[in-house]
């Protein structure tokens, strides 16, 4: 019961995270619309790299690549509010059952996971190289949440044994 209650526990702990994450980015939308800005410009790169070709001026791609990066957090999020609850109903419940549950759980952390890896690490930081900038590099802290949330994946998805009556 208790491996059960520490895997919920932490679900919902990255549930509780992007959620401020996305309340962040709506009440505050200038802040990180102005970081998503800046890599897609490409403006704070090493001075003549022969990648600015890649840069993107054009606000309205701006807005709909941060938009897509809200509904994103927001997706993955919500599987994961749903898995958490559906698995605390089903926590004296058997091993299948319980295992059932975890499909949002594995959907929300796989699709938040390739957002840091996919949209941040490999988009963000190799296509428009934010690798290069020395104040809009948010590689680290893509990294820091990829690893997290991918312990996490690993952590839920072992499989535990049936609850004791």
């Amino acid at each position: 019961m208790l491996l059960r209650l520490a895997k919920i526990a932490l679900v919902l702990a990255v549930a509780v995270n992007l959620s401020i994450v996305v309340l962040n980015n709506l009440t505050d939308y200038d802040s990180n619309l102005n970081f998503v800005l800046h890599v897609l410009a490409m403006d704070s790169t090493f001075p003549g790299n022969k990648l600015m070709w890649r840069a993107i001026t054009n606000p309205a791609v701006h807005h709909a690549f941060y938009i897509s990066i809200i509904t994103w957090e927001t997706v993955s999020a919500a599987l994961l509010w749903i898995g958490a609850i559906r698995c605390l109903l089903a926590l004296k419940a058997s091993a299948t059952e319980f295992a059932s549950c975890k499909e949002w759980i594995i959907g929300g952390l796989t699709l938040s996971l390739l957002q840091w890896f996919f949209a941040f690490i490999t988009i963000g930081g190799e296509w428009f190289a934010m690798w290069q900038s020395e104040h809009w590099n948010g590689q680290d802290a893509a990294f820091r949440m990829f690893a997290c949330l991918g312990i996490i994946l690993l952590f839920v998805t072992q499989r535990e044994a049936d609850p004791i009556d």
